[in-house]
């Protein structure tokens, strides 16, 4: 069973990447495979709002720690679009 702060206490409100409250029936299904933008952000907002626990996130989702975090230096980087995985290259600052 998932616990997590926006569980126990229900004035703590979690806003996702698209400025709407976020909800654990919100987030993608645990099978998903195609992990568009709004996808990887919202689970990135569930965690840092205390929805999801990232121990969590990583066993729904099976993902490692070290890709959640990828995705969280991304956003906090870049914004949304530096979880465009075909544009890593321009994000890095990458000068060939």
């Amino acid at each position: 069973m998932i616990m997590s702060d926006a569980q126990d206490n229900p004035k703590l409100k979690v806003i996702g990447p698209t400025g709407r409250p976020l909800r654990l029936e919100d987030l993608p299904p645990a099978n998903t495979k195609r992990w568009v933008i709004r996808r990887k952000a919202e689970v990135v907002a569930a965690v840092r709002g205390g929805l999801l626990s990232l121990e969590d996130a990583c066993r729904k989702y099976t993902l490692s720690v070290e890709e959640f975090l990828s995705w969280q230096r991304a956003i906090d980087q870049n914004g949304l679009p530096g979880l465009r995985i075909t544009r890593v290259q321009e994000y890095r600052g990458d000068e060939n």
